[in-house]
């Protein structure tokens, strides 16, 4: 079990090296299910309940599978693309809080407050321009001008 788990870490760095780098360093859903998926087709090859060189194949096809879904992505314009790879949410508009998109969101005004002491700064809510609830699920923050405030 130990040659095979050397074995598959060399294959699945391999793997990823070919695909891109971009795979395992975001958070979309889109990469967190090949994350899950070629976890569990690996973990199998590890264990040895499923054959080496097949398993290994079926990992290379899923990472090639997300290399052509995030090219298709990236080169189309309507909706095909957002739903790979997902889009922004408005959370705040013009300094309104969009209370619906919150709420189907899960987001609480303190997860906008801690979005904004993340952003570095001391600002209270009522000083957000903008809110969205970003593809990787992390909040990012557009503040009000001075001048605006």
């Amino acid at each position: 079990m130990s040659a095979r788990a050397v074995g598959v870490f060399f294959a699945a760095l391999l793997i990823i090296r070919i695909g891109n780098h971009r795979i395992f360093g975001k958070n979309s859903a889109f990469d967190i299910v090949l994350g899950i998926i070629y976890g569990s087709i690996l973990s199998r090859t590890i264990t040895g309940n499923s054959p080496f060189w097949p398993t290994i194949a079926a990992a290379f096809v899923l990472v090639m599978l997300h290399k052509l879904l995030a090219s298709f992505a990236f080169h189309t314009h309507f909706g095909l693309g957002a739903f790979i790879k997902g889009r922004p949410k408005a959370l705040v508009k013009d300094g309104k809080m969009q209370r619906k998109a919150m709420e189907e969101s899960s987001v609480t005004e303190n997860d906008l407050k801690e979005a904004v002491r993340s952003s570095g700064t001391h600002a209270g809510v009522d000083r957000i321009q903008h809110a969205y609830l970003e593809r990787s699920g992390k909040i990012s923050i557009i503040l009000k001008n001075d001048d605006e405030a």
